[in-house]
């Protein structure tokens, strides 16, 4: 039983790992569609409300949170890696080193999904108040890039849904974990009584 064990938290451990490195990749690609098709309509980047397009100063109020969201994905990535430096992901005991690197990990990833998610949400809501048919024709005249497409935002329910997912596997895999190590030092303890 602990081979298989050990085979599910390495996977687990590795999805973890995974699953940060893709909310990093989606920090770097959410506002790549909206650059493209927004850059021309704005006069002046300090005063984003004084566009072309109404909506398109979206772009420019979004970069902070776009920056910060960056951040922490690094940050993500850091807190996952903790999970290798103390070998949560190949060692038949688990010690309290573990238990901490498993807890910073859920923290973090519960903590990014729980700030990120409704942000995005709700720029997508605004994304969605850009008047696309302007945009379109001027798109049109500088043949330039257009998608009115909200793919960007609807993909992070993907993106943090895999980054939970892998989360709660890590805890059912301590838990596994800890099941085991009772059961095999109570194993070790009935052996003790018996004479050879």
């Amino acid at each position: 039983m602990y081979k298989k064990q050990m085979i599910f938290e390495r996977i687990v451990c590795f999805a973890v790992l995974i699953a940060a490195v893709l909310v990093f990749v989606y920090s770097l690609g959410i506002m790549t569609d909206m650059y493209d098709g927004f850059k021309d309509t704005i006069r002046r980047p300090e005063r984003p409300n004084e566009s072309t397009v109404d909506g398109t100063g979206l772009l420019y109020t979004m970069q902070p949170f776009n920056t910060t969201f960056t951040n922490l994905s690094v940050g993500l990535i850091l807190a996952s890696l903790t999970l290798f430096i103390t070998n949560t992901h190949c060692r038949r005991k688990y010690y309290i080193g573990n238990v901490i690197s498993v807890g910073i990990s859920t923290v973090c990833n519960v903590a990014i999904t729980a700030w990120a998610l409704p942000q995005i949400m709700a720029y997508r809501a605004q994304y969605l108040q850009v008047d696309f048919e302007a945009l379109k024709e001027i798109a049109d005249r500088k043949n330039s890039f257009y998608t009115d497409s909200t793919f960007w935002f609807d993909i992070s329910l993907v993106v943090f849904g895999i980054l939970m997912v892998t989360t709660v596997l890590l805890i059912v895999n301590l838990i596994l974990k800890f099941n085991l190590m009772k059961a095999e030092k109570s194993l070790i303890g009935s052996g003790k009584g018996v004479r050879a």
